[in-house]
């Protein structure tokens, strides 16, 4: 088989990476610089900081990506590059990173749906994924809920009407001082503790496959701040288990009631938030017990990496060519 490589730049929030991958689904180098440290200290990404940070890395992670690889840019024969959603700032230094070399080297250049491109994170491990299916990508930005009929055709049967549940995770892991991003600190400290506390969460999306997490994060809050009140001790362990719980009950819940209504065979799990060890195992629990099967990238393809969009960007170029030097980046972006 005829090899084909394709470069991957992804800078949409606080990781800088850069990837090459080849025929679409064999990883040859994938590295990610990360700017966790940089932004803990504000329990958040910083934008501005971001975009500078990006500014910085890009050039050294590009030359390292190709340098793992053991490849050239004249070897690659597709740049693909992250266009929306995300920070703006980000997104514009990544995009037009991709658009030079795409110029200066003649080579064609697509540009990828961030969203998407977690989607096919899962094609990275399991070349074997073929739709119809359902997939779940969840993570700081993103709560979707897409039914897939085809690859490249997506029907977006619910999403977050709020706050994602990567956000949610965020904000209760910073008010518990537990750190950030909230998700990881979450996950273990949830691990063996009691998870019977009931926060009140949204009755308005009962009938739905949309989401909802700001209610439940304002009565997590609305808890610590009465415990507080009170003069108790915060049981951390076990409201951060209750929290964990009622996320991954309403993600399940709405997944499942799809698998039901869609009939679907296959499911996928995606973004950050499908590193979540208690979603991975309900899932899985509920998969097998249905008889269907259950896709998950492995953890270090669920948060934000450039293999994943040089994974999309080859689909899409294979099946409908390459796209216009002139796409802009577009913060907002939807599937």
């Amino acid at each position: 088989m005829t090899k084909f490589l394709i470069l991957g730049i992804e800078t949409s929030c606080d990781d800088t990476s850069v990837s090459v991958i080849e025929n679409g689904n064999i990883i040859r180098s994938n590295i990610i610089s990360s700017q966790i440290d940089l932004h803990q200290k504000f329990g958040g990404v910083v934008p501005e900081l971001a975009a500078r940070c990006h500014l910085e890395a890009v050039l050294p992670i590009y030359r390292l990506a190709l340098t793992e690889a053991g490849v050239s840019i004249h070897d690659i024969q597709l740049i693909a590059a992250t266009y929306g959603p995300g920070l703006i700032g980000s997104l514009l230094v990544g995009l037009s990173f991709a658009k030079g070399l795409a110029l200066a080297g003649e080579i064609p250049f697509i540009g990828v749906n961030h969203i998407e491109g977690h989607i096919y994170a899962n094609i990275l491990g399991h070349p074997e994924i073929e739709p119809p299916l359902l997939c779940l990508t969840v993570s700081g930005g993103h709560t979707d809920l897409l039914y897939m009929r085809k690859w490249g055709s997506y029907q977006v049967l619910g999403r977050t009407k709020d706050d994602a549940a990567g956000e949610a995770f965020d904000k209760i892991s910073r008010v518990l001082g537990l750190g950030y991003p909230g998700g990881p600190y979450i996950d273990r400290i949830a691990v063996g503790a009691k998870d019977d506390l009931e926060f009140v969460q949204a009755k308005g999306f009962t009938n739905s496959f949309d989401f909802s997490f700001s209610g439940l994060k304002t009565a997590v809050m609305n808890y610590i701040q009465h415990q507080k009140q009170l003069g108790l001790e915060l049981d951390v362990p076990r409201i951060a288990a209750s929290f964990q719980r009622a996320v991954v009950t309403q993600l399940t819940v709405k997944l499942f009631q799809a698998v039901k209504d869609y009939e679907a065979g296959t499911i996928l799990l995606s973004g950050g938030v499908a590193a979540n060890t208690l979603l991975r195992r309900r899932c899985q629990t509920e998969a097998e017990r249905l008889g269907i099967t259950l896709y998950y990238p492995e953890l270090s393809l669920c948060t934000d990496n450039a293999a994943m969009i040089a994974a999309a960007g080859y689909f899409h170029f294979i099946n409908e060519g390459p796209r216009n030097l002139e796409i802009t980046a577009a913060s907002d972006l939807k599937l």
